[in-house]
């Protein structure tokens, strides 16, 4: 294991140094570290261990379609992680994401299932910033944060465009990672070590560096991933660039495109970071 990115043990950094200097680890929960940018076939392992705190919003989901019907639309679906159990409870779905690769992954798995889920399952690329849309959808989803992949000047534009495609008493669910201004204030760099969990022989080893600019409301995350199988081992870099979201604001594009916040549940992941999940109804 190359020295940078060995293990680092809890101990080394208690008491924690001052803002920005310490390194953490967090097993069970990396606040905001989820990527929204494509994998490649590499680093889908790192990709679906960044999800993983956010595995849990299914049963929300689910629960959320067979309350409202179906179809579904999947805005920056992946490689499936919703669109294809949707499918398999029986849910016509239509999965949008900027990234081929992962639509052809998502209709592998579907294929793999069987001819009765692959035929409720539509894929379509496009990026979420520039998206039109020909149908009518009962329930919408931006789920594992994606609303943060999208440029906030297109933000609006998005929004819009999907509350005029839900059909009458449909939804638009989303999540995101909300991140105190104190602390993004306070401690602008942040640094996590991490073991990916893999089951094909591979150890990885992560050191995430988060740097959040203020003045953009954005963020970069670069991810130095370092994998040792039998026979070799490589490192490798990855960027993911998100937005911040603000609440405030999103709020009152949520209001202009016509849309209600009727239902919002917070999950506290650490002392100064939360993640947020809003269903919102079109306006009467």
């Amino acid at each position: 294991m190359p020295a940078a990115l060995a293990p680092v043990l809890p101990s080394r950094y208690e008491p924690v140094p001052g803002p920005g200097a310490g390194v953490r680890l967090h097993p069970d929960a990396l606040p905001g570290l989820e990527s929204v940018s494509a994998p490649d076939e590499g680093s889908v392992w790192l990709h679906d261990a960044l999800l993983g705190p956010h595995s849990a919003d299914i049963v929300r989901y689910l629960g959320l379609a067979r309350s409202v019907g179906g179809p579904v639309l999947d805005l920056g679906s992946g490689a499936g992680r919703l669109a294809v159990p949707f499918a398999r409870h029986g849910f016509a779905v239509e999965a949008v994401d900027r990234d081929a690769s992962a639509l052809e992954r998502l209709e592998g798995w579907a294929r793999r299932i069987g001819p009765q889920v692959a035929g409720l399952v539509v894929t379509r690329r496009a990026d979420l910033g520039e998206l039109r849309l020909a149908g009518t959808y009962r329930l919408a989803l931006l789920a594992g944060a994606m609303v943060s992949a999208v440029p906030p000047a297109r933000r609006p534009g998005l929004l819009r465009e999907v509350a005029s495609h839900l059909a009458d008493g449909g939804a638009l669910a989303l999540d995101y990672t909300a991140h105190e201004l104190p602390g993004l204030i306070a401690e602008p760099r942040r640094t996590w070590a991490f073991q990916v969990p893999r089951f094909d022989g591979i150890d990885e080893w992560v050191v995430a560096r988060q740097v959040f600019d203020l003045a953009a409301m954005s963020e970069r995350i670069t991810y130095c991933s370092a994998r040792t199988g039998k026979t070799s081992s490589e490192r490798t870099v990855l960027t993911t660039d998100k937005w911040i979201v603000d609440p405030d604001r999103l709020a009152a594009e949520l209001h202009a495109a016509g849309l209600r916040v009727e239902g919002r549940r917070r999950h506290r992941i650490d002392e100064r970071t939360e993640s947020v999940l809003l269903v919102c109804r079109t306006d009467d």
